[in-house]
């Protein structure tokens, strides 16, 4: 866990008096590495496991338990049980939310551990960690804790002599699969939601970072959920969120991830029993910067919507688009920006900016992405290259792109890494054409002074969210999630509830009422 020294918040200085190269956070203790079902940690039926790596080194961190379709059979019978036969969907609203108030409390009484492990999994930086990826999943946690007793149905006045109203009834059992970017916010941001509805769930984690959905899934049975309401299911896409997605008795699926895989669970979903399925996908965000900007506020702003957590975020601002007056100045100060950007170990060096990415596979795709940009003519002004401590790990410098073409592959296709396309435009009707120019549509960002501009580039961009002179800044009462390619469903905000319940129309006759 972290060590005492550095309990406290975010503030990454804290520990500045340290010497470069020694540990400034404890390495955690892995506790929890098996299936966890119906309440119980578990092996695999067939008994394998698969190794999760550190990306600081490449080196294995632990070995954990492989689901496959046996074993997700044995989640969803248990959480189908606690559906139709437990306590959970028969108890008050206030009760569930007294419930997962307790969680939200633990997972801040536990956040430093948490928040070390997810780190030491996905190379983040602990102290980020704990305030924003903990922080936020204690957040959704206790928003919709406070929701369970909220969800309400509507009275009808129907034509005739009949009367009407509706009930919202939780959906049964959810399938969740949740990405290894943000894996604790992640898996709050689903879980806390279908917790307040009433639903039991099964939840497949990346294979990448499954410990802190192990972790979560521990707290969740010591703050009084009962056996068999979350499951977790840690595997491979094509074997264990494959069964998860053609169950026959899971009764929705929530994912997200890339695109690519998105169509395989419709695909699944229609080859099985027509489950809903809500999709938070890829993302080729714009960023659209005006020559009325403050253009100090406008790199920044720039910087961490493209580098924040090494650019893996799908909501990421990888198209930065500024207007031709004042290109030249922006281009020179956000060089100068990022000459000052520190790419290290985020366990080691406290002036760390970036980590390492996620995983081997995922480094060289990175890496694969700026190679097609140098062959396609862009032009690198910062950045390009591997890099790191002693050569080791999978760290990338920050890249930036400049004289890229919309048709370029680095311009149209999903990153997911610390690159940036640099880009200049004319018009606000040529910002906004060019920003919608994609198969995208997950957020977008306008930085200007003139109010009249940013309400116009706010209503014509089609985005599920977009930013005004602010970026990345989300939280549990604002929907999120994307249009086109980038998925549908909102997560967060009251909507989110929406995927996890049904609407039941209940009609009786009204006779001899002088009342129509």
């Amino acid at each position: 866990m972290v060590s005492e020294s550095n309990r406290g918040g975010a503030d990454r200085t804290t520990a500045a008096g340290e010497e470069r190269g020694q540990l400034l956070f404890d390495v955690p203790e892995i506790r929890f590495t098996k299936l966890f079902i119906n309440g119980s940690f578990v092996d695999a039926v067939s008994g394998r496991t698969f190794e999760t790596r550190d990306p600081r080194t490449g080196g294995v961190i632990a070995s954990v338990a492989e689901a496959d379709k046996e074993d997700v059979d044995l989640a969803v019978r248990a959480a189908r049980a606690a559906f139709d036969h437990g306590e959970w969907p028969r108890m008050s609203g206030s009760e569930r939310g007294r419930i997962m108030a307790r969680l939200a409390d633990l997972v801040e009484e536990r956040a430093d551990e948490l928040a070390a492990l997810e780190s030491l999994d996905a190379g983040k930086h602990p102290a980020v960690t704990r305030a924003v990826d903990v922080g936020n999943a204690a957040g959704s946690l206790r928003y919709f804790a406070g929701a369970a007793d909220k969800i309400h149905g509507e009275t009808l006045k129907m034509p005739g002599q009949f009367q009407g109203h509706t009930l919202r009834e939780p959906l049964g059992v959810a399938g969740v699969i949740i990405p290894w970017n943000f894996p604790s916010t992640m898996f709050a941001v689903k879980v806390a939601p279908a917790l307040a509805a009433g639903c039991a769930l099964v939840v497949k984690p990346a294979e990448q970072t499954p410990l802190s959905a192990l972790y979560l899934a521990q707290l969740a049975k010591q703050a009084g959920v009962p056996d068999g309401v979350i499951n977790v299911v840690p595997g491979f896409g094509p074997t264990a969120g494959a069964a998860l997605a053609s169950h026959m008795d899971v009764d929705m699926v929530s994912f997200t991830g890339s695109t690519e895989v998105g169509r395989l669970i419709m695909k699944a979903s229609a080859e099985s029993n027509l489950k809903p399925v809500y999709l938070e996908l890829g993302g080729k965000s714009p960023l659209i910067v005006f020559d009325d900007a403050d253009l100090d506020m406008a790199v920044e702003l720039a910087v961490g919507a493209s580098f924040f957590n090494k650019g893996e975020a799908c909501v990421a601002a990888s198209r930065v688009y500024v207007q031709e007056r004042v290109y030249d100045r922006f281009e020179e100060r956000l060089a100068e920006r990022m000459r000052s950007w520190v790419v290290g170990d985020p366990f080691s060096d406290p002036s760390a900016d970036q980590g390492p990415q996620v995983d081997k596979a995922q480094y060289e795709r990175v890496l694969s992405y700026i190679d097609h940009g140098k062959r396609e003519g862009a032009t690198l002004l910062t950045g390009g290259r591997p890099c790191g401590p002693e050569g080791k790990g999978y760290y990338i410098e920050p890249t930036v792109f400049t004289n890229v073409k919309e048709d370029m592959i680095i311009a149209k296709e999903e990153i997911f890494g610390p690159v940036m396309c640099l880009m200049k435009f004319k018009t606000v009707e040529e910002a906004i054409a060019r920003a919608n120019d994609t198969r995208y549509g997950l957020g977008a960002g306008v930085v200007t002074r003139d109010l009249d501009v940013a309400n116009r580039v706010v209503r014509s961009v089609r985005a599920g969210v977009v930013w005004v002179n602010c970026y990345f800044a989300m939280g549990s009462d604002c929907p999120f999630g994307g249009r086109k390619m980038s998925g549908f469903g909102k997560d967060e905000g009251m909507h989110a509830l929406d995927k996890y319940l049904a609407v039941k129309s209940v009609v009786t006759p009204l006779r001899a009422s002088p009342w129509i």
